[in-house]
């Protein structure tokens, strides 16, 4: 018998006190984050959530490829309607970022630590355990509806060569009690509390918490062409990056490298690498 089951999330919500929502589990699908957007567009309620045992087309910032193995991990994706103009929501993903992170880290207690990166990664002791992915629908100067989607690897042992070195999952750190139900109820309520937060504090509500897990801070970084150490996030969600000069740099978006870690995996490349 499958742990992702829909009647248990919904009593595990229940249970927590939470409001009763639509919640859909599906055998396989595209992308979770394209069917509750579907479901969006035909009026589903904020809360609304729709998982899937496997996905063909899961995708993650940038139009990557989310690795959505059957049966192995977690893939939900939450409609969620707050009230707030379109021009404050650019920075609500970390938002959701600190909120995973924290029902992660409760489950993971001291195996590791659970942190941040800039700007939708929730790492656990440096390796990726889980991805979000915030879709908007706006209407006009406001938002019609947010798809927020989640990647969480759970019982995963084992990935693809390309990410084996960088992922993780709850499995492998040692987390014995893994029922994806349970996980996506916790889930569910920490996103929906981010929603009401994020309505009436914006990001500012979050910096704390964001500071104490930004996994950047104070690490050589580069992002396009600058490069310089993380100094932290700010309240309107921009990676900042001291210059060598001392200037900061407000980043809004893209690619960041953490210079060391990559020169780092460089070095042990070439060490394992056979001379030519």
């Amino acid at each position: 018998m499958s742990d992702l089951d829909a009647a248990k999330i919904a009593q595990a919500i229940a249970a927590a006190g939470g409001a009763p929502r639509p919640i859909t589990v599906a055998a396989s699908t595209a992308s979770t984050n394209d069917d509750a957007r579907a479901a969006a567009a035909r009026g589903a309620p904020d809360g609304a959530a729709f998982l899937a045992e496997t996905q063909s087309a899961g995708r993650g910032r940038g139009g990557h490829t989310w690795h959505s193995p059957p049966a192995e991990n977690l893939y939900l994706s939450i409609v969620a309607r707050p009230r707030v103009p379109a021009a404050s929501i650019a920075p609500f993903t970390l938002a959701v970022g600190v909120a995973v992170a924290d029902v992660l880290a409760a489950r993971l207690g001291e195996r590791a630590i659970v942190s941040v990166k800039w700007p939708n990664d929730v790492l656990a002791s440096g390796r990726k355990l889980a991805g979000v992915l915030v879709e908007g629908q706006l209407r006009g100067a406001d938002v019609a509806s947010l798809i927020v989607g989640l990647g969480v690897n759970v019982h995963a042992i084992a990935f693809p060569p390309e990410l084996a070195a960088r992922a993780t999952s709850l499995a492998l750190l040692g987390v014995a009690d893994r029922d994806r139900s349970e996980l996506a109820a916790a889930l569910i309520l920490a996103i929906g509390a981010a929603v009401r937060r994020f309505e009436t504090q914006r990001l500012q509500g979050f910096l704390a918490a964001i500071t104490r897990r930004d996994a950047l801070l104070g690490q050589l970084v580069e992002i396009a062409s600058v490069r310089g150490t993380a100094a932290g996030i700010d309240a309107e969600g921009r990676l900042l990056v001291r210059g060598e000069g001392g200037e900061i740099t407000a980043i809004v978006s893209g690619e960041v490298v953490a210079v060391e870690s990559a020169c780092a995996e460089a070095e042990s490349r070439s060490k394992l690498s056979p001379p030519p």
